[in-house]
């Protein structure tokens, strides 16, 4: 991922700012997190039912988009249980030794978390399994024909591995977390409630009226709530008498490109092509990166989720598709026979 994917505005991604200012903003406990009820209600059955027996709770894995609060719940349940969370993430855990270094200095019932932990390297997830299931490492000694296996114990403790794609989870690390989790987008209610909060933490005056506005800009997603909501209160600051109406809200986000439905540049760099180039599609997501000049991954992470589940974009066996929505969003008329991407047969290039 390019830093330019990171500096949109409404990227779902967390930049060093948001690092340091999700810090202050973050629910500490499980009561005062807003939204994925269902996931809410689940968490505090599993970690109420440790804290009576006095034992870890079985691993967790949280699934979901990137800016849902994933790393804030992994900080809730650690805050819950009341003891010390180690934090790392997948990259950054290259060999085995890594990862048999932060295990073996973890305390009893302590909780790790591992963000992206799908990009953990093969020898550190063979010996991760061996963690989970028995409270062991092996740490190997020597090379060659002369090297020695030293099983080592470490304490009983709580994993809580996050990912924004559950499918590159290989079955038997994902069969070793005893409660799974998926995180779904906000509505924008609850967006609304998130961004009220943040605003009285960050001192910005705020009416409900301008909260809806940001709420509904925000493609779901508390990181991008919040980044918007910084945006518009250095507008109001500017440009403004310091409060945030409704008015100040879409004046700010007109000038930062963020349309009424949350789409930036970016996404509408992405279906003009698809409409105008490609007529509708079907279209390879190389093919479409290329011709908004971006990289693959960066329209297929940062662009592709919220275009399908605002109803714009379909993928298929063929290629990505626009849908009938994407014409009037763009202005323009629908085709008389239909979104052509929808319909008739592929070909080899699709």
């Amino acid at each position: 991922m390019t830093g330019s994917d990171q500096d949109r505005v409404v990227s779902p991604l967390a930049d060093e700012d948001d690092r340091l200012i999700e810090g202050a903003l973050r629910p500490k406990r499980l009561a005062d997190f807003v939204g994925q009820g269902r996931v809410r209600e689940q968490l505090s059955v599993v970690l109420e039912g440790a804290l009576r027996r006095g034992r870890a709770p079985d691993h967790m894995l949280l699934s979901g988009p990137p800016g849902l609060g994933k790393t804030t719940i992994a900080m809730i349940i650690a805050a819950e249980l009341g003891v010390p969370l180690r934090i790392t993430s997948g990259p950054a855990i290259e060999r085995a030794g890594d990862l048999a270094s932060v295990l073996s200095t973890l305390g009893e019932g302590e909780v790790m978390f591992i963000d992206e932990i799908h990009r953990v390297a093969r020898p550190a997830e063979e010996m991760l399994y061996l963690a989970m299931e028995d409270f062991r490492v092996d740490v190997v000694v020597g090379k060659g024909p002369g090297a020695t296996a030293i099983p080592l114990d470490i304490a009983p403790f709580t994993l809580v591995g996050a990912t924004t794609r559950a499918g590159l989870l290989p079955a038997p690390l994902r069969d070793r977390f005893g409660f799974t989790a998926h995180l779904d987008f906000y509505e924008p209610d609850e967006l609304g409630v998130i961004v009220r909060r943040s605003a009285g933490l960050l001192g910005a005056t705020l009416r409900d009226d301008g909260a809806d506005e940001i709420a509904g800009r925000s493609r779901g997603t508390p990181r991008i709530a919040n980044r918007l909501l910084r945006r518009v209160r250095d507008f109001a600051e500017v440009r403004a008498d310091g409060v945030i109406t409704r008015q100040v809200a879409r004046d700010a986000l007109e000038l930062y490109e963020v349309d009424e439905n949350g789409l930036d540049r970016l996404d509408r760099a992405v279906l003009s092509a698809l409409v105008s180039r490609f007529g509708g599609g079907p279209v390879g997501l190389s093919t479409l990166a290329v011709a908004v000049g971006e990289e693959p991954e960066t329209v297929e992470v940062v662009a592709e989720p919220f275009l399908v589940r605002a109803g714009l974009m379909a993928r298929t066996p063929r290629g990505r598709v626009a849908t009938a929505a994407a014409w009037p969003q763009l202005g323009m008329p629908l085709p008389a026979s239909g979104p052509p991407g929808l319909g008739g047969p592929g070909t080899l290039f699709d």
